[in-house]
């Protein structure tokens, strides 16, 4: 997962925490919602420069929902939560939905950490733990993805 280690809005080169974002779900998105229902923290996944000056991002979104379906999504210990300043219920990451959008875009939202945009870097062990899921769920073609308009 690759995150603003500053804040600055812009997507980093290493793995880092979640950021908050207005996630649209599949599921909303069928529907024709091009909107997130709530401001929710989001791992980037993946960055790629589609034109100058411009990046593309994927993101995977944090719920408290617990999955259906355990291979849907990934745990994340309570001492990670705590560290990256997180509510202490349990939360999931979800590796069977993406978002892409262009960054920064207008769906980004302030984490609560006066005008940082992140929450502060995943540790690469539970980084690399989260992209095995999401390359087993890509790889059994269990991923929606939602494209953004921006």
């Amino acid at each position: 997962m690759t995150w603003s280690k500053t804040g600055s809005r812009e997507p980093a080169d290493a793995a880092a925490g979640p950021g908050d974002l207005l996630c649209v779900w599949a599921r909303e998105h069928s529907r024709g919602a091009e909107e997130g229902l709530k401001d929710r923290p989001c791992a980037i996944v993946a960055a790629r420069q589609f034109i100058e000056g411009c990046v593309v991002v994927t993101v995977v979104p944090v719920t408290h929902s617990p999955p259906i379906d355990p291979a849907e999504a990934v745990e994340i210990p309570p001492a990670l939560k705590a560290h990256l300043s997180l509510d202490d219920l349990p939360s999931w990451i979800v590796v069977t939905e993406t978002n892409d959008f262009l960054w920064p875009g207008p769906d980004l939202c302030p984490s609560g950490r006066a005008d940082r945009f992140d929450y502060g870097m995943l540790p690469p062990r539970f980084f690399n733990h989260v992209k095995d899921r999401l390359l087993q769920a890509h790889l059994q073609r269990r991923i929606n993805r939602v494209p953004r308009s921006e």
